[in-house]
């Protein structure tokens, strides 16, 4: 049981933390941009984050911003800039000191970050979350680079971001080891009575003890009814429910996922089966990770014991067809789905989760966030893959 933050203590200690870790992190994160940019033909790269999606602004600030719109200007020589819609985030990003200025955008009137676009003069531009721009910001920019090429950098910056660094990785489990003490929590509280927001305002409170700055978590209780997750409803754990949850923490800008069933009271023998079912998929999924497997490997070989059981149509677009997603600064990446081609680098990390429905219990979730190794894969997270129950307030 984790019991105190002991174990994201200790990841946060090796994490090389300190003004020459960051520096370094820093000149890393500019060596693998710059040379993604070369490989495109590109002069700068504009990181854009809209309230949703605000990963590349923080690869390159390592800052939090909370503005509607933000933006890093990373050029392929020269000072990096970064502005905000929210006046409160310049502090924020100056005191990181990874850009070398901050300041204010008016979307209105975006002069600072369009002047500072003129004098760079590039002749190919590449916008990272280019496809979620604004119109009026899209336009402003036009505007003030009418001889220059501009493009999406969406992809690039996904694929620099998806190669995780040491220092990212001890980042990463430190969130892990949250993972973990949300699970605890979790089963702790779960007996007949209890309404579902309460496990989520129990987990919750548990995370942000540990530091956790956000997070992500879906729920669903009942029996074999059940066919997906939602945010936390009033509905009341009955005996002989399955309470299922994806949860995601996110801490130091790094998100990572656990997804785990529970039962209220004995399993039934049909949740048993259901478990044995997608935890042979779970393995599956991580037999076949090594550097160079793509997405479309690891989804196929989870389907695969799927339709050697007679449950194949369970992995369709009826049903549930992810099985699983990338993690990072975003937590909801790559997509391991069959038919996605990306190939999976060493250093990598996703989760292996092959959520879906089927009549033996119902929706069942289970699943664990791996790093591709030289060999094979690790496991991020110290919570035993099982099926748990707890007896709390179940009559004998």
């Amino acid at each position: 049981m984790t019991t105190v933050s002991d174990a994201a203590t200790s990841a946060s200690a090796t994490a090389s933390d300190g003004p020459e870790a960051d520096s370094a992190e820093r000149t890393l994160r500019h060596a693998k941009v710059r040379a993604a940019m070369a490989e495109n033909g590109l002069d700068a790269v504009l990181a854009y984050g809209p309230g949703w999606r605000r990963e590349n602004v923080r690869y390159f600030a390592d800052a939090r911003v909370t503005g509607s719109s933000s933006f890093v200007l990373f050029p392929a020589s020269g000072e990096v800039a970064a502005f905000s819609t929210r006046r409160s985030d310049l502090p924020e990003l100056r005191r990181r000191g990874w850009v070398d200025s901050a300041d204010t955008l008016d979307v209105w009137d975006p002069a600072p970050l369009t002047d500072r676009l003129r004098e760079l003069r590039p002749r190919r531009i590449g916008i990272a979350h280019y496809e979620l721009l604004p119109a009026m910001l899209a336009n402003a920019l036009r505007t003030a680079l009418p001889g220059t090429e501009i493009v999406s950098a969406t992809s690039l910056l996904d694929g620099v971001r998806m190669v995780k660094s040491d220092w990212e990785l001890a980042r990463m489990r430190r969130s892990a080891a949250v993972c973990a003490a949300g699970w605890d929590a979790f089963v702790d509280v779960l007996e007949p009575g209890l309404p579902e927001y309460r496990i989520v305002a129990e987990v919750e409170a548990r995370i942000k003890e540990l530091g956790a700055e956000d997070n992500f978590m879906l729920i669903a209780s009942g029996k074999d009814e059940v066919r997906g997750m939602t945010a936390p409803t009033p509905r009341v754990l009955q005996a002989g429910d399955m309470v299922r949850t994806e949860l995601t923490p996110q801490m130091d800008g790094y998100w990572l996922q656990i997804c785990r069933s529970a039962v209220v009271g004995k399993p039934s023998e049909g949740q048993y089966r259901s478990f044995d079912l997608f935890n042979e998929a779970v393995e599956a999924g991580m037999a076949v990770v090594r550097p160079g497997v793509t997405a479309h490997d690891v989804a196929k070989a989870q389907n695969d014991v799927f339709r050697a059981h007679g449950y194949g149509e369970y992995c369709t677009s009826q049903y549930t067809r992810v099985r699983g997603h990338g993690h990072g600064l975003h937590l909801d990446e790559t997509p391991i789905i069959e038919g996605n081609e990306t190939v999976l680098p060493e250093n990598a990390v996703f989760i292996i989760h092959p959520n879906t429905f089927t009549p033996l219990a119902g929706y069942h979730v289970l699943g664990d966030p791996v790093r591709v190794t030289a060999d094979g894969c690790e496991v991020l997270i110290s919570t035993e893959r099982k099926l748990f129950h707890s007896e709390k307030g179940v009559s004998a």
